[in-house]
């Protein structure tokens, strides 16, 4: 299938390498919480944290993964009856239970008609070796994606937002699914408080030789009912929200950085607006990626160019 463009490497192209059908994800709330609010590590969640900021309306903790799935795929279907899914487990750690539980609810998702795979988000403290021994089995009957919440490698900045983990876990994470053969993600926020563009593009340098599939990138955002936003009240010179423009060109410096076989999965993040206090660009995600698209054109540049192998 033709390349949809010659700047970066979009997640499309993965997908279009493995199907030769559209597919669609299809986000699950399974009703998981994270270490770091059930009080193992610490409460609260993540200072930046409120799930529904990324939780669409059918995704609801309250209702089963088939029912989700179901309401998802209705939503998808009138418009591509002949579209294939991916089951998305997104909101919160969906790796933190009892390794049986877990099975039953990928298994669920995995026997619902139409699903041809599983995206499972986790923390990269939240992967024990016999979780990644089921993971290892699962890879040869369906695609399967385990995406790693690292969000910086600034250990420091990890503390500040009470990640409750370093990024050395991380590293340990991504390499021991590597090793199983396992496709394996990574999600970064650009602009943590305390963060400047140097801190920022060092992310980059950090991750990029890392046997990572994918790199999935937002802007930070302050979202109404965090803790974040509350330190932004008190003390809003410790962020630096970036405009637009500014934001994309931070974007392609990032990717110039990158190993050109990493899939970048997206640039940006989409937050309701009822709860978005800041930054307000009022684009849709795919306005804001014909932006980048056109920006990488102007700088004649792309992603991996100023990338150093080891």
């Amino acid at each position: 299938m033709e390349k949809n463009n010659n700047y970066y490497r979009e997640f499309s192209e993965l997908l279009n390498e493995i199907f030769d059908y559209k597919v669609q994800k299809i986000s699950i709330n399974a009703g998981f919480t994270c270490p770091n609010r059930d009080g193992l590590k610490g409460v609260g969640g993540c200072t930046y944290c409120n799930n529904q900021s990324f939780s669409p309306g059918y995704g609801n903790g309250q209702k089963s993964v088939t029912d989700q799935l179901t309401e998802g795929i209705a939503f998808f279907s009138r418009k591509y009856p002949d579209m294939k899914y991916l089951a998305y487990f997104q909101s919160y750690t969906n790796t933190y239970d009892g390794l049986e539980s877990l099975k039953a609810k990928y298994e669920e998702a995995l026997a619902y008609p139409g699903v041809v795979g599983l995206i499972v988000g986790t923390r990269p403290d939240c992967m024990p070796d016999e979780l990644l021994d089921y993971f290892e089995e699962l890879k040869s009957r369906c695609f399967l994606l385990i995406e790693y919440g690292l969000e910086t490698s600034s250990d420091r900045t990890l503390e500040f937002i009470n990640r409750g983990h370093s990024f050395a876990e991380g590293v340990d994470a991504i390499e021991r699914t590597a090793k199983r053969g396992i496709r394996t993600g990574v999600h970064l926020i650009l602009g943590l408080p305390g963060e400047d563009r140097s801190q920022i593009l060092d992310n980059a340098r950090m991750i990029a030789n890392l046997p990572i599939c994918t790199v999935k990138l937002h802007q930070l955002q302050l979202i109404k009912g965090t803790v974040m936003a509350s330190q932004y009240r008190k003390n809003p010179e410790w962020f630096h929200l970036y405009e637009v423009d500014e934001y994309i060109d931070l974007c392609i410096d990032f990717a110039e950085l990158l190993n050109p076989d990493f899939y970048i999965e997206r640039f940006v993040s989409q937050s309701p607006k009822q709860l978005l206090i800041a930054p307000d660009w009022g684009l849709k995600n795919y306005e804001f990626t014909a932006k980048v698209l056109k920006r990488f054109k102007e700088r004649n540049t792309f992603q991996g160019r100023l990338f150093r192998g080891v």
